[in-house]
């Protein structure tokens, strides 16, 4: 079967499932877009990645890439293999010296791995086919590539109040005491809002 290259596109609340989010893929040579529903947790994880956090203590994905790099373990693709009663199924695709290696896995980790190593993310037609989305002319978004555009956690009203009380060094402080605390969700509003700031 012929392999199709993806890429994370955004992240947005779920439309179908309340308290999950859809990580938007879209086909690297063509238009057309994969959405997946993933879980909050994983929502974050996979925003944390793109957004370069630095947690105080690693997050299980980190984790799990830290053994793999301990042990010489480097994860080559992510392929979504199958899509089966509306789930999606996914597999990655794993070197150690000169053993290939293929693991199953739920496509929302697989996704948060592929950001963290840094490797490519591959579906196959007959999946495109049945759940991919072709938008109008009018819906054209750029490619994700660069940090500037890379997907967001939707903004929600923030549990400390109107951000625009505060300094940008307050800010800082705050995100600092949101990354320790592990409220990533909060810590990526906070970085966007300095972001914006410091523009």
């Amino acid at each position: 079967m012929n392999k199709l290259e993806l890429e994370i596109l955004a992240l947005s609340h779920s439309v179908t499932q309340s308290q999950s989010y859809a990580v938007v893929l879209k086909e690297i040579d063509g238009m057309r877009r994969l959405p997946i529903v993933i879980g909050v947790p994983e929502a974050q994880a996979i925003a944390v990645a793109m957004e370069q956090m630095k947690p105080t203590r690693p997050l299980t994905h980190d984790l799990l890439k830290n053994v793999c790099d301990t042990f010489q373990i480097q994860l080559l693709e992510v392929i979504i293999s199958d899509l089966i009663t509306g789930i999606f199924y996914a597999k990655l695709i794993c070197q150690q010296g000169s053993d290939i290696l293929e693991i199953d896995s739920r496509t929302s980790d697989a996704l948060a791995l592929a950001v963290r190593f840094g490797c490519p993310i591959y579906t196959y037609e007959n999946i495109l086919d049945s759940a991919g989305l072709t938008p109008e002319p009018s819906e054209e978004q750029p490619k994700v590539r660069d940090r500037e555009k890379m997907p967001k956690i939707p903004k929600r009203p923030s549990r400390i109040g109107d951000f625009s009380k505060h300094d940008v060094t307050k800010l800082k402080s705050m995100l600092e005491e949101a990354i320790s605390k592990e409220d990533y969700e909060l810590a990526v509003r906070l970085r966007d809002e300095i972001d914006k700031r410091e523009v």
